[in-house]
């Protein structure tokens, strides 16, 4: 299992006493498979991302990602676990303003010393459609054009889990239909995972598995 989650909870303080953002999450991803995690706004999706991506840590629980029990590890060791084995596209983009989007994309595979890394940035920036702004900064794009630098920054890493939040929800439809088809074509190109939190019905009816959140449970 490249994922694996036994009673994972997350409780926070609030001015009413704790609160319950996730209690008792059991799931299983393989290598190779993709997953989505949908559900309400406020139902806990982006948190459980947070968790099984090594970004935050649970109260109670165990997540093991790539066999990493990350439930053990302080954030240092987590940081260690996070740069070998997985990329993200978040809903803010990350993107470094004084980098290009070539410069932007190519970033994480030049930490790696990997020699390729303006290669596979250009191959996928054309993937994505923006061959024509490999030059521009991230001021000079639009927020959908942002968010395709940030997947194809995603797909460059080559990672072990491409966890992605939300892909399509600044993206017109017929964008949205390319980005959603990219993922999974290079999703199956790889033994690499997926895991993405949508609210798009039709994007998440593609991924192999399927976890529905309500209140912080699995439903």
């Amino acid at each position: 299992m490249i994922i694996k989650t036994c009673n994972l909870t997350k409780r926070v303080p609030s001015a009413d006493g704790e609160l319950v953002i996730l209690e008792n999450i059991n799931l299983e991803l393989e290598e190779g498979r993709s997953l989505a995690i949908v559900g309400p706004s406020g139902s806990g999706k982006s948190t459980l991302l947070g968790l099984l991506a090594g970004l935050d840590s649970a109260t109670s629980g165990e997540v093991f990602l790539n066999d990493h029990p990350l439930h053990d590890l302080n954030e240092d060791e987590r940081a260690k676990v996070r740069k070998e084995n997985v990329a993200f596209v978040f809903q803010s983009f990350e993107l470094l303003p004084g980098l290009t989007a070539l410069e932007n994309v190519m970033l994480p595979s030049e930490l790696k010393s990997n020699p390729e890394a303006k290669e596979r940035a250009t191959e996928y920036l054309v993937r994505v459609g923006l061959n024509n702004r490999l030059n521009h900064y991230p001021r000079q794009l639009s927020g959908g054009e942002q968010q395709r630098v940030a997947i194809a920054r995603a797909f460059a890493c080559n990672a072990k889990v491409l966890f992605v939040d939300e892909p399509t929800g600044n993206l017109d439809n017929k964008t949205g239909s390319r980005i959603s088809e990219l993922l999974f074509e290079v999703n199956q190109e790889s033994t690499n995972a997926l895991v993405v939190v949508t609210h798009d019905v039709n994007l998440a009816k593609k991924c192999d598995d399927q976890v529905e959140l309500s209140e912080g449970l699995i439903t």
